[in-house]
């Protein structure tokens, strides 16, 4: 392999005048070395020591992220734009899939501060963060994403959850459905939490009462005359089931907010298999905007959350937190839109999936 000192014999300049070239400084170069130097790497294929390049600067261009469920697609989706950000940045994303189980969550943060990652995004699993304290002493930059963590100073990019789910609720209220249920995620992450929270307050306002589901998937028969509420996780066999137990016993639902679309996918299946109707019996509107929400039966009404934006946003805020660790910490909360397609009883986009949607496939 071609090395430092082969590219400088070849440029007719000095290893310094190659790393100066390479490393975009310290110091300037004459633009007639630089391309001297550029066309000697060219031509040598020269590839610089990582490693060694690492030890050197004391940084490794590298960042880590840990997400609580890769199968689901609307992490991968949130890790797509987060990779596609950090490489056009110069960055390596690692990404590490926690299963939603805490000692998975802090095996991996452990293996990500040990190699040296620059700075760390979390998406937390559901559960004890032992790791809290661990992170800070290690000092890497860290930035939570997606899922709030209360008593903590770390940065946070998220969405609004409570005004999204609000959003939903009044868009199916506004369709004439007055008896409109709800299937959230897991008890006791910020995005269950607040998204219930929306699709009370958005009921309250219309003078509609609320279920507490604390019966579970059969918590609202302890109040008959409140929607339905019932919590499990963000996943299509538990939107499957939890659609089976709401539907199956409880047909004067008329309308569902449904805090993911992949618990949404099951509960459309759901409704199939027990011969209701979406959307002439049953309104539904679900929140994430995952491409694959357009190709369900109805296409699926959700709140898109800004992928894009996010991935950007994160990626700014982490860089910013590695070029100065002491600034303080930024909680940027991005607003959603609504998506209004075919299972809330609006007409689906002309000429079927809309090419936006189709290039994130």
């Amino acid at each position: 392999m071609a090395t430092r000192q082969d590219v400088a014999r070849l440029a007719g300049t000095s290893p310094s005048v190659v790393s100066y070239v390479l490393n975009n400084g310290p110091r300037t170069v004459a633009p007639a070395t630089r391309e001297r130097v550029l066309a000697a790497v060219r031509e040598l294929d020269y590839r610089p020591n990582a490693v060694a390049r690492s030890l050197r600067m004391n940084q490794t261009m590298t960042l880590g992220l840990v997400v609580p469920d890769a199968a689901n697609p609307f992490f991968a989706e949130l890790a797509r734009s987060l990779e596609d950000n950090a490489w056009a940045s110069g960055y390596t994303l690692l990404v590490g899939n926690s299963v939603d189980d805490p000692g998975r969550e802090a095996g991996y943060i452990r293996t990500f501060v040990d190699r040296q990652v620059d700075g760390l995004v979390l998406i937390p699993a559901h559960g004890d963060r032992a790791w809290r304290a661990e992170l800070s002493r290690s000092g890497v930059p860290s930035l939570v994403f997606d899922r709030a963590l209360d008593g903590t100073q770390a940065s946070h990019v998220l969405v609004d959850n409570a005004q999204g789910a609000r959003e939903a609720t009044r868009h199916l209220l506004a369709h004439g459905r007055r008896r409109v249920g709800c299937i959230a995620g897991p008890l006791g992450i910020h995005p269950t939490v607040d998204r219930v929270a929306g699709w009370r307050t958005a009921l309250t306002e219309a003078g509609l009462k609320a279920g507490t589901g604390s019966g579970g998937r059969t918590g609202w028969e302890a109040c008959p005359d409140a929607a339905p509420l019932l919590h499990g996780s963000f996943g299509r066999l538990d939107g499957y089931r939890s659609g089976l137990a709401l539907l199956s016993r409880d047909r004067s639902v008329d309308g569902l907010f449904v805090t993911s679309d992949e618990q949404a996918a099951g509960v459309l299946r759901a409704a199939t298999e027990l011969g209701v109707r979406v959307p002439d019996d049953l309104a539904l509107v679900s929140f994430d905007g995952i491409a694959a929400g357009a190709y369900t039966s109805p296409a699926l009404s959700t709140m898109r959350q800004p992928f894009e934006e996010l991935g950007r946003t994160a990626v700014q805020r982490l860089l910013a937190r590695i070029k100065d660790p002491h600034a303080p910490a930024t909680r940027d909360v991005l607003p959603v839109s609504l998506l209004a397609r075919g299972s809330c009883g609006c007409p689906d986009p002309a000429g079927g999936v809309p090419p936006a949607e189709a290039d994130r496939l």
